[in-house]
């Protein structure tokens, strides 16, 4: 039977250093192997509807924690002898890693957790995070155990579907836009929307919005690349390092909320 008793997730398939808190203090950055004579151009798909991971600003322009954290890591990258110059790939959420896989964009920033069965090499960890549930703010549900039964909404392709559809009892609603996703919470479509509890707590701040006691899914969030590419990965992981090091960092982290 399936039920609403918490899930741990494991990351044994992936090494976990701990580097999801920011530092202060800058260590020295680790040299580029064999660089390549021409730059390289690096497309990097981002779902901008998960406010504060990705959104998109007024003018269309894309924003959020993960979109800056990406200007810094291939600003750091370019600095210490990597030859990379990179495009932003504006897709939807569940249609990204397909696209590494064809080779379509060769990095995903935007918000992804672990998944065993997403087919991509994760980077190290750059930020803590866990699945929950955002519920209108006069719900009588309090916890998690209340979702027993009832209608959910969640981002089609995400943890948050697949901790969704282990909730016993419940009609499960996956779309693409999670914008979409809490309108349809509040004009009552939906009994609660799965997400991650960076994305929820950004709905609460804005007003009409509660997150139900309890977590589904304890998780952390990675830079995602085609299996073997190995050389990019490791050059991402090194700027991921000397970003979570960086005052620059915890000033992100504080501008969103994170």
């Amino acid at each position: 039977m399936k039920s609403t008793t918490v899930i741990k997730a494991g990351l044994a398939a992936v090494t976990a250093l701990t580097l999801a808190a920011c530092g202060t203090n800058n260590t020295a950055a680790e040299p580029a192997a064999a660089a390549p004579a021409e730059k390289q151009m690096i497309f990097i798909g981002i779902s901008p509807d998960y406010p504060p991971y990705d959104d998109l600003n007024a003018d269309g322009s894309i924003t959020g924690f993960d979109y800056e954290m990406g200007e810094w890591l291939f600003t750091w990258l370019e600095e210490n002898g990597y030859n990379y110059d990179h495009e932003w790939k504006q897709m939807s959420f569940d249609t990204i890693i397909s696209a590494i896989q064809a080779d379509q964009v060769d990095l995903g920033i935007s918000g992804f957790t672990y998944d065993s069965e997403r087919k991509v090499l994760f980077s190290e960890p750059y930020h803590e995070s866990a699945e929950v549930a955002l519920v209108n703010e006069d719900s009588d549900m309090k916890t998690t155990d209340d979702l027993t039964g009832k209608t959910i909404g969640a981002q089609l392709g995400t943890t948050g579907e697949d901790c969704a559809n282990e909730v016993e009892g419940a009609t499960v609603s996956a779309i693409e836009d999670m914008g979409i996703c809490v309108e349809s919470l509040k004009g009552g479509a939906y009994d609660a929307v799965i997400m991650d509890r960076p994305v929820a707590e950004n709905y609460v701040k804005a007003g009409g919005y509660k997150i139900l006691e309890g977590t589904l899914l304890d998780e952390q969030n990675y830079v995602i690349a085609k299996e073997g590419n190995d050389e990019l990965m490791n050059a991402v992981n090194a700027a991921i390092k000397a970003f979570l090091e960086s005052d620059d960092c915890t000033a992100l982290k504080e501008k969103y909320g994170l």
